[in-house]
């Protein structure tokens, strides 16, 4: 009986001892392969082709064969404008928020990266219990229950639903980086127009003053001439309500001009009147060369970030219907429990207070009411409203620079124009004074006179600023204001 019982222990020790050898095989060939049968579509980038003969451009004005500036702002060689942007690049809370984001989606990564390993979990506790005098032999025991141990538990990744997952969430992380990069873009526009408007609010001031004292001048003279008897009191009528009128259009324009200042200060993260001081002193329009680079049109979909952020959206969100699909096939874990117990806190560390259990775990859901295939259904059609977000996102940003081209374009015409028709106004006017001096035309002429010149310059300083808006515009359109050195640098610092 007693070989018996030896040869029934070593038999049971032996088949105990081969499951476990079972099983570390059986865990190692699934942790070899993780992933291996990634459930799910598989992404691949949509391909979107230029349009045929999209943005033939033949004007001077343009350069498309040469890459685009990233410091387009450059071409106004203004220092001050130079400055601003990269004070906004610091301070903008935007631009923050956005960094922030990326560090909150890599820490998602992280996260959903750390599904590949076990989870651990420490456990100690100590109970005092007493059990009921109604249970049997032993009612009414009362004993200290010492426990320590850890419990594990890991998930093999056979289907692919922890890889889905961190595809998804590296997805996210790169569709962050891309909306940081789209805000900078947005960032220094902003701030390049708000400038570019103060200067040309500016000019405006000006040339209304300017008018203002041409218009002083013709009343002193109408009031003389009334005062000998050569003009009517409707001349100095007419010319009272000429200059009243351009001294109504000042109060607007520094209105505007305040609001203009203020915007600068917001995008920079400072309180309104802190650039104020410095953005009071008059400086001209920086206008732009003659001839400016807009990079090749078939590099739109490289160069802009919200391109690039769209199709990083689509990616996540086709890995994420692969999470849901993953959902439909089993799950395999292995898991295990190892830890010390005893009623006599002196006995805790002894051998034989330690216990252990251990095993692999497989569950399946068989029927949940339709629910899981449902869920499929809702990130197929997300996945195809992304794709349809992606195509709008593209096709916008054709839409956007061939609108900024053509208005860019359009807009130095015009300016050209203005400059001729200013130019003729002045000698206008002037004639028209000397005429009405020597009696030999009516004063009508030389209000009509004033009037259209007033127009005419308060149009040309408002294309010239223009003109410079538009080409900002433009650079925006075209994904200008950041590269490549600049996101390595912000995934650096995260």
């Amino acid at each position: 009986m007693r070989q018996s019982s030896t040869w029934k222990t070593v038999l049971i020790e032996d088949k105990v001892s081969n499951a476990h050898v079972f099983l570390i095989v059986f865990a190692c060939i699934f942790f070899a392969f993780p992933g291996c049968m990634k459930i799910g579509p598989h992404y691949a980038p949509p391909e979107m082709e230029m349009p045929i003969n999209w943005l033939i451009i033949s004007d001077p004005a343009l350069m498309v064969e040469k890459e685009i500036n990233h410091n387009w702002w450059t071409v106004f060689e203004d220092p001050l404008l130079s400055r601003l942007m990269d004070q906004a690049a610091e301070g903008n809370l935007d631009l923050k928020t956005a960094l922030a984001r990326i560090k909150e989606t890599r820490a998602r990564l992280d996260f959903a990266a750390g599904g590949y390993f076990p989870d651990m979990d420490a456990a100690a506790n100590v109970t005092r219990q007493r059990t009921s005098e109604n249970s049997g032999i032993s009612g009414g025991l009362r004993f200290t229950n010492h426990l320590l141990g850890v419990d594990a538990w890991w998930e093999i990744d056979l289907f692919g639903r922890i890889s889905r997952s961190i595809e998804a969430a590296g997805a996210d992380y790169e569709a962050a980086e891309e909306d940081h990069s789209d805000v900078l873009v947005s960032l220094y526009a902003e701030t390049a127009i708000n400038y570019l408007t103060i200067r040309t609010l500016q000019a405006r001031l000006a040339s209304t003053m300017g008018n203002i004292e041409s218009q002083k001048q013709v009343l002193e003279l109408t009031r003389s001439r009334f005062r000998y008897g050569l003009a009517s009191d409707l001349d100095v009528a007419q010319a009272e309500d000429v200059l009243a009128s351009s001294q109504s259009q000042v109060p607007p324009l520094r209105v505007e001009l305040n609001q203009a200042m203020n915007n600068i200060a917001l995008l920079l993260g400072e309180p309104p009147g802190v650039l104020r001081q410095e953005l009071m002193k008059v400086k001209g329009i920086p206008l732009p060369p003659s001839s400016i680079a807009v990079g090749i049109p078939a590099d739109l979909l490289r160069q802009r970030p919200d391109i690039r952020r769209s199709e990083r959206q689509l990616a996540a969100q086709t890995a994420r219907l692969g999470v849901a699909t993953a959902d439909l096939y089993p799950s395999f874990s292995l898991f295990g429990t190892l830890g010390l117990e005893s009623i006599d806190a002196g006995d805790l560390l002894s051998s034989g207070s330690h216990f252990y259990s251990f095993g692999p775990r497989f569950r399946w859901n068989i029927f949940d009411g339709g629910r899981i295939r449902s869920l499929i259904r809702v990130a197929d059609a997300v996945t195809e409203q992304a794709l349809h977000q992606y195509e709008q996102t593209v096709i916008r940003a054709l839409s956007e620079v061939d609108s900024a081209i053509y208005a860019y374009l359009q807009e130095q015409k015009r300016l050209e124009a203005l400059e001729r028709s200013v130019a003729a106004t002045n000698r206008t006017l002037s004639l028209a004074v000397q005429l009405y001096k020597e009696g030999l035309r009516d004063f009508q002429s030389v209000l009509d006179a004033q009037r259209f010149l007033f127009n005419q310059e308060n149009q040309l300083a408002q294309s010239r600023g223009n003109v410079a808006i538009n080409l900002v515009l433009l650079y925006r359109a075209l994904g200008g204001g950041w590269n490549s050195q600049r996101k390595v640098e912000t995934a650096h610092e995260i």
